[in-house]
């Protein structure tokens, strides 16, 4: 057995005031043939994964490029080119091959492609032809369009948010696809259209309980995998929505049913799956009344991995604006003042300008005098197996409250984004981070509760406002 493995992926926000290019691939990924670490990244967890399973069962896996780009905008469209001619021509040069195994994302928009993804796929089958297996693992914030299902026969998305699952979920699609290499399994795609947008965190009900549930059914009456895409809302293409699909046994009659059966009910969800959003002068007054600390504040939509800037300094001047001192906040990205204090070192004070470089609706950027308390040169946070880089990064006292200044774009995943810069957060009452979700299992052993703050800026949060013009407009809750 023969088998090809590959991974592109990024989330483009369509809205972003960003852009993409090779250098945000480079700086945040990028693995050449044979070069990828043993340790998994989010949307490469597959190469690992084709490794031992080749070592343990003498098949040969030829590997080609991995490589990842922080969420952020539009893709331009020489990048892509580049990037999935490179596979492409990877694949031409390893066949034939009995399979494709693909780390993908599902949300890259270029400016020349709407369904990167779907186009790969397309080509793919082109070059292997009708009888090659082809499988990927999809990240559920994604969109799925029919040229994906008619291109590939096994797509596994991961199934929790925050995607803890990601190294499991490459397992299950390398298995599949081993399984059908060696007909033992002939599978399908089913899939079924929810009809809506939404945040469904997997760490709360009702979406904890219905994860369990596909799992449960997994296995039985010719069902394979079941998956469920949740949608991203800050990508503007005409299949943006909330799916789920199953990857059945070819003659089994239940998966069919089940997946229309599993749309309802997922539909039956819609509005109570989200934790309270507070405004940010109510979460910093919620986070002081609480006896305990640390209280995580987690600012929702200044996200990086919803792919905007992550500059935002409104929930910073909240805390300013609210006396607050024992805080510690992570991150601002800003290179700039970034280079700037390591250019002063350590232990300097300067007057420093950082923050909202980005948009006008991040809040003005901040003028102070700062201490520059730490310097970390290619800095990292952790994430479930995973290694994030920060890039070079500062802490520096403001008003008393320490603040991460990062230079590589990056959500706010574990604790180990503030003590990798020397703060200890669990002395501060309150840490306040960014990111919708993926923080929750990092934080959560150590937090004496989270709080959600909705600080509007860049990231369009409200489908009901949102100026789409290719997504749907007859889902949910753009509609009722």
């Amino acid at each position: 057995m023969r088998v090809f493995c590959a991974s592109i992926a990024t989330e483009t926000n369509t809205f972003s005031p960003l852009r993409a290019d090779i250098s945000d691939f480079m700086e945040s990924f990028y693995a050449a043939p044979g070069d990828h670490p043993e340790t998994p990244t989010l949307c490469s967890a597959v190469f690992p994964v084709c490794r031992r399973r080749s070592q343990a069962e003498g098949w040969e896996l030829v590997e080609g490029t991995a490589t990842w780009a922080e969420p952020g905008g539009i893709v331009n469209a020489q990048t892509w080119n580049r990037l999935r001619e490179e596979v492409l021509e990877q694949l031409k040069a390893a066949m034939p091959v009995d399979a494709v195994i693909l780390g993908l994302h599902g949300a890259m928009v270029s400016q020349n492609c709407q369904d990167c993804e779907g186009q790969l796929l397309s080509k793919v089958r082109d070059i292997v032809g009708p009888n090659t297996i082809i499988g990927a693992t999809l990240d559920p914030h994604s969109h799925l369009s029919q040229k994906r299902t008619d291109a590939a026969d096994i797509l596994v998305a991961f199934k929790e948010f925050p995607h803890t699952d990601f190294v499991e979920r490459a397992e299950d699609c390398v298995d599949l696809v081993l399984r059908a290499v060696r007909s033992e399994i002939k599978p399908v795609i089913h899939v079924a259209d929810c009809n809506m947008i939404e945040v469904l965190p997997t760490s709360r009900e009702p979406m904890r309980s219905f994860v369990d549930k596909l799992q449960e059914l997994e296995g039985k009456d010719g069902v394979l995998s079941l998956s469920v895409i949740h949608g991203f809302m800050a990508g503007d293409v005409p299949d943006m929505g909330t799916k789920i699909f199953v990857v059945a046994e070819e003659n089994a009659e239940e998966p069919y049913q089940l997946v229309k059966d599993l749309s309802k009910e997922l539909y039956s969800f819609r509005g109570k799956t989200r934790p309270e959003f507070l405004p940010p002068d109510d979460a910093v007054k919620k986070a002081m009344s609480l006896a305990d600390g640390p209280v995580v504040i987690a600012d929702v939509w200044d996200n990086p991995g919803g792919g905007v800037p992550g500059d935002s300094t409104i929930l910073l001047r909240t805390l300013v604006e609210n006396n607050v001192q024992n805080a510690a906040v992570g991150t601002i990205w800003d290179p700039m003042a970034v280079r700037t204090c390591i250019s002063a070192g350590e232990g300097a004070t300067l007057k420093l300008r950082f923050g909202s470089k980005m948009s006008d609706t991040a809040g003005a950027p901040i003028d102070a005098e700062v201490k520059v308390l730490k310097i970390v040169r290619d800095a990292t946070q952790d994430f479930g197996k995973s290694i994030v880089p920060l890039g070079d990064s500062v802490a520096i006292e403001y008003l008393g409250i320490t603040v991460i200044l990062n230079s590589n774009r990056s959500q706010s995943f574990d604790p180990s984004l503030f003590s990798n810069l020397g703060v200890d957060p669990r002395s501060q009452k309150i840490l306040a981070i960014k990111s919708t979700n993926h923080f929750y299992d990092g934080f959560k052993p150590i937090a004496a509760d989270i709080l959600y703050a909705s600080v509007d800026g860049p990231y369009p949060n409200d489908p009901r406002t949102t100026k789409y013009r290719y997504a749907r407009c007859d889902i949910w809750p753009m509609v009722s």
